[in-house]
Order: C-alpha cells, then structure tokens, then sequence
C-alpha cells in the first residue's frame, strides 16, 4: 500500500480517529468507573455511619457512649484506612476507633443542628487522603455529637489502576479490529476504481474501444466522461487518417508528373536539374509516407490488438518472394502457429514488411524469421546473411530520412518501424548475426 494512495490515507486518517476515539473512550470510562467506585464507598461508609449513630448516646455523666457495633476487624487495625470518630458537640470530648490510634479526623466544622449527611474529602494519618461521611445528631435535650466515619481513597485508587490495567488491552484489542474492519471497508468501497482501472487499461492495450464495467452511481460520470472523450477522439483520429489519404492521393498524380518530367529533363540532357528535382520529389514523397505512417499508428485505433504471428508473416513473405530479388533468397519462419502477437494485424505486417524488404536488399542467400514467447512479451527477430552495418551506423539508421544505400528506398522504413514498435510500448534492437543483421523487437503482452 503506497503512502500516496486513497487507500493509504483513508486508511490512515481512519486509524488515527479510531485511536484518539479509543483514548477519549478510555479516560471517559476511567472517569465513570471512578464516580461508580466512589459512589460505592460513599453508600456502604453511610451504612456504617448509621449504625455508629444508633451505637452512640449520652450516659448518666454526660459522657458519649458507643457501643461497639462495627466489628470490621479494620476499624481496629492501627492506620488500616478505615476510621470512624464521634465528637460531643457540648465538650468536645471525642471517641474514635482504635484505627485512628492517637489522631482525629481533620473535617470542616460542623454546623449546629444540622443533621443531614455530608461527604467530605478530608486528611487523613501520614498525610492521606480519605472519603469521609458525617452527620451531627442533636438530641430533645440539646445536646448533640458528630459522627464521622471514612475510608482511604487509596483503595479507591487502587481499585481504578486495576480496571484500567484491565481495560487497556481490551480496548487495544477492539481498537485492532476496528482499524481492520475499516480497512476492509475501505477495500471493498475502492474495489471499483480497480475494476474502472482494468478497465481503462483494456482500452490502452486495444482490448476494448469503451469502458465496459459496471461501477456505483458516484462513479457512473466519469465513465461517462471518459467513454464520450474516447469517442470523440475516435472521429477525430478517422478525420485526420482520411485526411492524411486525401492527401496522398492529391500528390500522387502531380508526383507521378513530376517522375516523368525528370525522365524528359534526363532525356534532353538536362541531368543536373533533373537531379534537383528528383531530390525535392522524394522529399515530398517521404514526408507523405511518413505522414501516413504515423496516422496508422495513433493511439486508440479500434479491434483488437491482437493477430496470429505466423500467418502475418507469410503473407509478407509471399509478396517479397514477387519482389525484384527475392526469387534468389529462401525464407525461413520459425514461429508456433498458434503464437499470438499483441499488436494489431496491419501495424505488424507494416513492421515485418519494412525490415523483410530491407533483409531482402542486402541478405546473400537467407533470411530467416523467428518468434518466441517470452517472460516479457514476445520477441521477434529477424536476421540476414548480408554485410550488415556498423556499429556506429546503428542508431543512425532509426532516424527518419536517413539512408545507408542512396540508391533505393526513401529511408523511413526503420524509423517507421521504431515508432510501431514504440508506440505499442515495445523495444527494438539491432545486433551481428553473423554475418549479417538481426533485428530484434520485444512487443509486451498486455498485461
């Protein structure tokens, strides 16, 4: 997955908003827990500070009396965190469990007569902090005490590590499959832009001429879009190929004109104008081969770009065998016959016939043909007997215009050949047969 895809950053921006939703989810449910927690302390410290209030009266002497009702062994364990206190609203005097040991509970003062309960966060021994429940008890005759009892908020503490140690890998856990379902989900909602990109490929390799899939409404128009610009540019490819034929056959007659006049300036004597002629004849002439070449293989020619290998080529074969010279060489094709080539039928003879008929040129006794499928496409080769050609002439020959023999050709076949070639996305070389040339071309499979 590419850090600059859809995917990615979809994927991305949800793991991330999952996360920090799982962190605020995890603070708001340490929050509640802790609220629950304390709620539970504060309701079983109210029942033992009843209970300490029915325990606790006055004697004879004025002195508080409390009888031992909360028997939590707590209560009478030294600093165990659990505490309780009565204080004489009259005297001060004050009774605490044995807990407590020598101190007393630090609390707000008491409002007289007031004996509704209230919870306190108070300070405890050695400095602790504690839940603290009191309510003051006023008697008929006036005379009234303090009761208090408390709890460590420690265990309270306690008791919020050990859920949240607990919640933590819970929470992970969901967090995983969320980000995992979310990237499912974000699979199968961009699984038709992959249909919609196989599809458009069909269309580069000369499958298909439309985008033929189906995709969900939101992407329907650009489909659409897509579909009405491979048309248009359809009409605007036949428009400029007929045009490009119109105007071959314009200049055919006057260029046939021309070839003769420049027999009639030979005939006269006149060869050095002749010549002056001749040449800007075939510039002509090749400019409008070349013209037409390139309308042959735009981009978007319709059918498909598919043809037998071994059927194309002996056509091509047949028709240099007729040419002058080629009765005196053997041909040799060495292909399956069932090789399919991934090009289309006319650029491919277009191809085979131009560097076919330049092998025949200069071949002494053979050629010979061969196509192979390979992992990268199939190759096709083609290899002569002749004098072959310099190194330093290789690349020079791929050049439109260029010609190693003066005395034939128009010197586009090669470069004809490279733009084909190049045009299907393949690669052409040129090598020593020993003795003679070998051509090779790499036309990839669509794929």
């Amino acid at each position: 997955m590419k850090s600059g895809s859809i995917r990615f950053r979809l994927w991305s921006a949800a793991a991330i908003s999952v996360l920090i939703a799982l962190a605020i989810a995890g603070i708001g449910l340490r929050m509640l827990f802790e609220r629950h927690v304390e709620r539970r302390v504060v309701s079983e410290l109210t029942v033992d500070l009843n209970q300490l209030i029915g325990a606790t009266q006055f004697g004879p002497d004025t002195r508080i009396v409390v009888a031992p009702v909360l028997t939590d062994p707590r209560f009478q364990s030294p600093l165990s965190g659990y505490y309780w206190q009565v204080r004489d609203g009259t005297n001060g005097m004050l009774v605490r469990s044995r807990s407590l040991w020598d101190q007393a509970l630090d609390l707000p003062p008491a409002e007289p007569g007031d004996g509704a309960l209230h919870v306190h966060e108070a300070a405890g021994p050695e400095g602790a902090q504690l839940i603290a429940v009191e309510r003051t008890i006023t008697d008929a005759g006036g005379r009234s005490f303090h009761a208090v009892v408390a709890e460590d908020h420690g265990a309270v503490t306690l008791a919020v590590s050990e859920y949240v140690r607990e919640l933590t890998p819970e929470l992970a856990l969901l967090g995983g499959v969320l980000i995992a379902a979310i990237f499912v989900q974000i699979s199968v909602g961009l699984a038709p832009l992959q249909a919609l990109r196989g599809a458009v490929h069909d269309v580069v390799a000369r499958r298909k001429t439309r985008l033929d899939v189906a995709v969900p409404s939101e992407v329907t128009p650009l489909a659409d879009e897509i579909n009405r610009l491979l048309e248009a540019q359809d009409k605007a490819l036949a428009r400029a190929r007929t045009r490009a034929t119109d105007l071959a056959h314009g200049l055919k007659t006057p260029l046939q004109v021309l070839a003769a006049d420049i027999r009639a300036l030979r005939a006269k004597g006149e060869s050095e104008l002749a010549d002056e002629i001749g040449k800007s004849t075939a510039a002509i002439r090749r400019h409008v081969e070349r013209e037409l070449a390139r309308a042959r293989i735009a981009p978007g020619d319709s059918g498909p770009a598919q043809c037998r290998f071994a059927d194309v080529a002996g056509r091509v074969v047949a028709v240099v065998e007729r040419m002058p010279g080629g009765e005196r060489l053997t041909f040799d094709i060495d292909a399956a016959g069932d090789l399919m080539a991934p090009i289309d039928e006319g650029d491919l003879s277009e191809i085979l016939g131009n560097l076919i008929e330049n092998a025949a040129r200069f071949a002494a006794t053979s050629i010979r043909i061969v196509a192979t499928l390979t992992t990268e496409g199939v190759r096709i080769e083609i290899a002569d007997d002749g004098p072959g050609i310099a190194d330093k002439d290789k690349e020079d020959v791929l050049l439109r215009g260029v010609r190693l023999d003066e005395s034939s050709g128009t010197g586009l076949g090669l470069a004809i050949v490279s733009d084909i070639v190049g045009a299907y996305g393949g690669r052409l070389t040129m090598g020593d047969a020993t003795p003679g040339l070998k051509v090779s071309i790499v036309l990839p499979r669509h794929s």
